[in-house]
C-alpha cells in the first residue's frame, strides 16, 4: 500500500514540476514575443505638401520599409496637426518652401515617435540640412519617457484581479456584496491611481475626472468578469479569467507602446481585452482630449456588462439550488 502511495506521489511531483515549468515558460513567451516581434506595421502616417514631393516620400518609405507605413495625404500642415491630435494618424511629414519637417506625438507612443525621429535624421543626412522635428502631442515635461503610463499596466490588472480574490473569501454567499465591493474598489483605486500619476508624478495631463473614470471602467472591466466566472464556475472560472487578463491581455495591451506597435493582429486582439482598452482610453483622455476613446470605452462597457451578467447568472443558480435539493429530499 505504501509503495502505491509513494508511486502516486512521485507522479504528482513530476507532473507539478513539469506543469509549473511549462507555465513559467509560456508566461515568458507571452510577454517577450509581442515585444520582440513588435515594430511599425501599417502605421498611419500623414504627408502634406506638393503632390510630387508627397508621392516621392510615399514611394521612398515603401521601398525602404515595406508595409511599415500607410501614408495619407493632407492639404497642409495644420490639417495634419489636427489629424495627429485626433489620433487619426500617428505622425507625419510636411514639405514646404523651407524643406521637409517631421511631426511626431510622443504621447501616442515612444517607439513610434523614435522611429519618426530617426526618419528625420535620415532625411537630414540625405539633404545635408537638419530636418526639424515638432512634437505635436508631447508627454509631460516631468515624465518625458512615459514611465508612469507604462507602470500603470500591472496595477491596473492586479487592481482587477485582487478584489475578486478577497471578495470571494469575505462574502462567500452574497454575490451582490461582491459586485458592490468590486465596483467600490474600482472607483476608489481608479481615482487614487490617476491622482498619483497626474498630481504626484506629473505623468498624466488632461482632464483628471475623465481620465479617472476611464481607469475606473478599466478596473471594473477586469474585476467583474473574473468575479462572475468564479461565482459561476468556482476556482476554474477564476483561473480562466485571471490568466486571460494577466497573460494575454496584459502583454497585448500596448500600454507602453500602443497597439499600433504590436505585431499585426495581436495588437487588435489586445484592444478587445480590458487591459488594452483601458490603456487606450486613459491615453486618449490624458493627452488627446478624449479623441480615439470611444471604441475602447465601448469595449470596457461590454466587458462590464458581461461580468454583471455572469454574476446575475451565478446568483440565480445559487438561488435555485436549495429548491432543487429540497425537492430531491422529499422524493
Amino acid at each position: 500500500m505504501n509503495v502505491e502511495v509513494e508511486a502516486r506521489d512521485r507522479k504528482k511531483l513530476v507532473a507539478v514540476v513539469l506543469g509549473l515549468s511549462a507555465a513559467i515558460g509560456l508566461m515568458l513567451l507571452a510577454f517577450v514575443l509581442p515585444s520582440v516581434n513588435g515594430g511599425p506595421h501599417e502605421l498611419k502616417l500623414g504627408i502634406a505638401g506638393p503632390a510630387q514631393a508627397t508621392a516621392q516620400i510615399s514611394a521612398s518609405l515603401e521601398a525602404s520599409k515595406p508595409g511599415a507605413f500607410d501614408t495619407q495625404d493632407f492639404a497642409d500642415a495644420d490639417a495634419l496637426r489636427d489629424a495627429i491630435r485626433n489620433r487619426d494618424v500617428v505622425g507625419g511629414i510636411v514639405v514646404d518652401a523651407t524643406g521637409p519637417h517631421v511631426l511626431i506625438a510622443t504621447a501616442g507612443g515612444i517607439p513610434i515617435a523614435q522611429t519618426l525621429t530617426g526618419m528625420a535624421s535620415g532625411l537630414s543626412d540625405a539633404s545635408g540640412t537638419k530636418v526639424p522635428v515638432e512634437d505635436v502631442v508631447p508627454l509631460t515635461a516631468e515624465d518625458p519617457t512615459g514611465a508612469g503610463l507604462t507602470a500603470l499596466a500591472l496595477p491596473l490588472v492586479f487592481g482587477g484581479i485582487m478584489p475578486a480574490v478577497v471578495l470571494v473569501q469575505l462574502f462567500p454567499r452574497s454575490i451582490v456584496k461582491r459586485v458592490l465591493g468590486a465596483v467600490g474598489v474600482a472607483v476608489v483605486a481608479g481615482f487614487a491611481l490617476t491622482a498619483i500619476l497626474q498630481f504626484g508624478t506629473n505623468s498624466l495631463d488632461g482632464n483628471y475626472l475623465l481620465t479617472a473614470l476611464a481607469l475606473t471602467m478599466g478596473i471594473s472591466a477586469i474585476s467583474l468578469p473574473i468575479l462572475g466566472l468564479e461565482s459561476l464556475l468556482g476556482m476554474k472560472g477564476f483561473a480562466l479569467g485571471a490568466v486571460t487578463m494577466m497573460f494575454v491581455g496584459n502583454p497585448l495591451s500596448g500600454m507602453a507602446t500602443t497597439a499600433a506597435w504590436l505585431p499585426a493582429g495581436w495588437g487588435a486582439l489586445g484592444q478587445l481585452l480590458p487591459p488594452g482598452a483601458a490603456g487606450a482610453s486613459v491615453r486618449s483622455m490624458a493627452f488627446f482630449d478624449g479623441h480615439g476613446a470611444v471604441t475602447p470605452l465601448l469595449v470596457l462597457v461590454c466587458w462590464i456588462a458581461v461580468g454583471i451578467a455572469l454574476c446575475v447568472a451565478a446568483g440565480r443558480k445559487k438561488a435555485s439550488t436549495p429548491v432543487v435539493e429540497s425537492e430531491a429530499a422529499l422524493v
